[in-house]
């Protein structure tokens, strides 16, 4: 099959010819149709993701496409079926996951992480049973494959995790994919949305999907006194959808009291255990929560909104490419040059 890889980290991708994957007993084969473009993907290139233990790499982990080989012990699936898989799956038999959190499985797997990825012909996927979504006839391949990892971590990030109710304020901080996905959800859901970036394209885009107000943080010498004065008090629930320390401490100090901060952008480098303003935490009695993925049997909620047209993912990505193509947009997704998402959608 033909797969996009790298070598060594930091290192261009250089398109490939690999043997085609087999799957183990209890996983699948997928004929991969459509594969998101990540910064996830960016971080383990970067050499920041301590799950890729063996170079050559393939990435990829926002995929969709069609069962094509079942292992002997998959029992739900037979072949021919068009699904989606979230990006951390469980193994289905460890206490985590015998409680409903497959998201934070002890032994989890993680297509372009702890396995080659979706930048390829074809991937093989572990725990079937326990991870694949089937996907309705009204959702296309490059919208599925928009949920990937960005959508899905935004939808629980909202609604399970920051539990947003309709007329709160939700700030979101970071206006790319995670951002975007988050603003239209916290939309639909009732909230009202201030999106934060440094980008104007970015914000103009996030009002065209909801938001109530935006904010350009290079414009304001304080983000959290703004938000807080803008909202009359602060946000109910803020998000950090980028990952900096500077978008970590906005979000927690933007806060109303009692108000929760969930965080879901990725802290890696020097960032990666960033100082937090805890006499904050504890004088406002603000709650602090993390977001990983979303579970398998939650989707089915989120795919109901797509399908009625409430939540419209495809609105999100700004570029189709094709497979040989992705490589140069991982590399420059630390640019920050484009808006919205990137899909492969050519193989």
């Amino acid at each position: 099959m033909k797969a996009m890889l790298y070598h060594e980290f930091k290192q261009p991708l250089a398109l490939a010819t690999v043997a085609d994957p087999t799957p183990s007993l209890t996983g699948v084969v997928l004929k991969v149709t459509a594969c998101g473009i990540c910064r996830s993907d960016w971080h383990g290139w970067q050499g920041h993701d301590p799950d890729i233990k063996t170079l050559p790499h393939i990435p990829g982990h926002e995929l969709v496409g069609e069962v094509v080989a079942v292992g002997a012990e998959v029992r739900r699936w037979k072949g021919g079926e068009r699904v989606t898989v979230p990006f951390s799956g469980g193994c289905g038999t460890c206490p985590e996951c015998l409680s409903g959190n497959q998201q934070i499985c002890n032994r989890d797997f993680q297509p372009g992480f702890t396995g080659w990825g979706g930048f390829a012909e074809y991937v093989a996927l572990e725990y079937a049973d326990v991870n694949l979504v089937a996907l309705p006839p009204e959702i296309d391949d490059v919208t599925a494959a928009a949920l990937g990892c960005r959508f899905i971590t935004a939808f629980r990030a909202v609604v399970a995790q920051g539990r947003v109710a309709p007329g709160q304020w939700l700030a979101v901080h970071g206006c790319g994919g995670v951002g975007l996905s988050a603003i239209m959800i916290g939309r639909a859901m009732g909230a009202q949305v201030i999106g934060v970036d440094i980008n104007d394209h970015a914000l103009t885009l996030a009002q065209q999907l909801g938001a109530t107000l935006t904010l350009n943080a290079r414009a304001v010498a304080d983000v959290p006194t703004a938000i807080r004065e803008l909202t009359h008090g602060g946000a109910h629930v803020s998000l950090d959808a980028l990952g900096s320390v500077a978008t970590a401490q906005n979000s927690v100090l933007c806060l109303r009291k009692r108000g929760r901060h969930v965080q879901v952008g990725l802290l890696a480098g020097q960032d990666k255990n960033p100082p937090m303003p805890m006499g904050a935490v504890i004088g406002r009695e603000l709650t602090l929560v993390g977001s990983h993925g979303m579970q398998a049997h939650e989707y089915p909620a989120m795919l109901e909104m797509i399908a009625t047209g409430r939540l419209a993912p495809r609105q999100l990505v700004g570029r189709l490419v094709t497979l040989e193509e992705a490589g140069q947009v991982l590399v420059a997704m630390n640019e920050f040059q484009h808006v919205g998402m990137a899909v492969i959608d050519r193989f």
